[in-house]
């Protein structure tokens, strides 16, 4: 039974915690992961993408007041709102993703090797008749759009009933179809890859279910490079991540380079969900992969999925540590002390989907038994990824009572 602890229920600073059962530490990197995310395969991806037009590394943010405020030894924070222009950490792994699938497809049709180059290069024309297509909360198909727009094949984006105008129109602008369809993001899911099966599209997901790990896979070890770069910056190994989950690609991915990297001697990994779509709570709880279900309505809409990743598992099984379910309400307060800091501190624009490990650290810190379950203390490095900007200018202004402009100024 996976120890447990809810607090302040019916509140705002509601939480859940559960501690993963199954996590050993100092458990090693197994063949069967290594399989799903690898040193080799990251240098493939890390050769391809710092190549791409337009690559630079976003910054790590050292957050000094905060981590004080909070009383932690130091707070970094990942701040992936730059990313290649397009708002969020997404635009690394469904673009690679694309460029591989288009890579191996074309390469199958001319009956010979395309390289990567020719792929970034657009100097295959066969490549317009192909179409990618995604189910999306936002972020990740307009990196898949991105991807297929730079190298030149089609592109159909499959969005749910929830989906914000802002997001479907900031798709639009790179030359996709975009379909609203009933139901949540796991239905949209289903629907993409009925409708892909029927067209003969290739589909472009960011989750993995039986029978689909391939692409996955690449949009994985294309999130990688965030974890690199922020791991390559930090003076000292943090002692714990915080991570903010969704169907736990992105988390894995960070889980994965943290493991390789430092061995037994990994951070302590702390997940946090919605705790409208806390998917990994639900599967830590049982101890395996458990879906949860409804509308999955929170703000958080790059983390409204209720079915966890097949690979995502796969790592986070082993190297998860615990698991928060956070209220809509402490992402928004998260949000607003990032956008205006105090102490000293840089202004963050930070998404509603960026802020869950943020949110949960201070959460958690602020909970005496929480703090000695998690093993945080005074002497504790926490490392978080601020996963998206402004995805959404509307709703962001709504949020914070200004727009992303003025913050950033």
């Amino acid at each position: 039974m996976a120890e447990e602890l809810t607090r302040n229920a019916g509140t705002n600073d509601a939480f859940t915690l559960v501690l993963n059962a199954q996590a050993v530490p100092g458990s090693q990197w197994t063949e069967g992961q290594n399989a799903i995310l690898s040193d080799a395969g990251f240098a493939v991806a890390s050769e391809t993408i710092r190549g791409w037009p337009g690559y630079a590394e976003t910054p790590l943010v050292a957050l000094p007041a905060l981590a004080a405020e909070t009383g932690v030894a130091a707070l970094h924070y990942k701040d992936e709102s730059t990313r290649f222009g397009l708002g969020s950490f997404k635009a690394l792994g469904g673009a690679y993703a694309v460029a591989r699938l288009l890579q191996k497809e074309l390469s199958a049709r001319l009956g010979r090797d395309v390289s990567m180059e020719e792929i970034t290069a657009r100097a295959v024309p066969e490549a317009a008749q192909i179409t990618v297509c995604c189910a999306t909360d936002g972020n990740h198909g307009r990196s898949v759009a991105w991807g297929a727009q730079s190298f030149g094949c089609a592109c159909v984006i499959f969005i749910h009933a929830t989906v914000s105008e802002g997001r479907k129109t900031a798709i639009e602008a790179f030359g996709a179809e975009v379909r609203r369809t009933p139901g949540n993001y796991d239905d949209s899911v289903r629907e993409a890859q009925e409708v892909a099966s029927a067209e003969g599209w290739f589909v472009v997901s960011d989750t993995s279910y039986p029978g689909y790990m391939d692409v996955p896979r690449d949009v994985m070890q294309g999130y990688e490079i965030m974890a690199a770069e922020a791991l390559d910056a930090l003076d000292q190994p943090p002692t714990h991540i915080f991570l903010q989950t969704g169907v736990g690609g992105m988390a894995a991915a960070v889980t994965a380079q943290a493991v390789r990297r430092y061995g037994t001697d990994r951070p302590k990994i702390v997940l946090c969900d919605p705790d409208q779509a806390a998917c990994f709570l639900a599967s830590y709880r049982t101890g395996a992969r458990t879906a949860v279900h409804g509308d999955l309505d929170t703000l958080m809409a790059g983390l409204a999925c209720g079915e966890v990743s097949a690979l995502a598992w796969e790592i986070l099984q082993d190297h998860g540590d615990a698991v928060m379910a956070l209220t809509d309400a402490t992402a928004i307060a998260a949000m607003r002390r990032l956008a205006f800091p105090q102490g000293g501190d840089r202004a963050l624009v930070a998404g509603e989907s960026a802020v869950a490990g943020i949110a949960g650290l201070r959460l958690a810190m602020a909970d005496p038994e929480a703090r000695e379950k998690l093993g945080l203390d005074a002497s504790s490095r926490i490392l978080t990824f601020g996963t998206e900007g402004d995805t959404d200018p509307e709703l962001y202004e709504e949020l914070i009572g200004a727009p992303a402009s003025q913050i950033r100024a």
